[in-house]
């Protein structure tokens, strides 16, 4: 079981990116993935998280607006499209789940992928 973000660049402000979360060894639909990301210096956040049940989805306040995380099922992926980027957006982003339907992002996941760094700047 493993999950494998990819996307990150070097995007100006007010530039756009999109992130892909990849799963290997189980089907992405059947459980709630949530996305991270973590600062230099700073503590990890929750950006936001997708359920399976409906795919509600949730979005800290700081990305609401700009983010849109969505499934795609045919490629087996959760994809976090990001716009309007800013400077503060700068991160290693990472993808996670605990194989479960629990879409929170103070929850504690268990399964973590290896993060993709996303870097804003002019």
């Amino acid at each position: 079981v493993q999950l494998q973000a990819s996307g990150g660049g070097l995007v100006q402000p007010g530039g756009s990116l999109t992130l892909s979360c990849a799963a290997s060894g189980f089907t992405l639909d059947y459980y709630a993935i949530g996305w991270f990301r973590q600062a230099p210096g700073k503590k990890r956040e929750g950006v936001s998280c997708i359920s399976s049940s409906d795919s509600s989805t949730v979005y800290a306040d700081s990305v609401k607006g700009r983010f849109t995380i969505f499934r795609d099922n045919a490629k087996n992926t959760v994809n976090l499209q990001m716009n309007s980027l800013k400077p503060e957006d700068t991160a290693v982003y990472y993808c996670a789940t605990d194989l479960e339907d629990v879409c929170s992002l103070s929850y504690e996941y268990g399964v973590w992928g290896q993060g993709t760094l996303v870097t804003v700047s002019s």
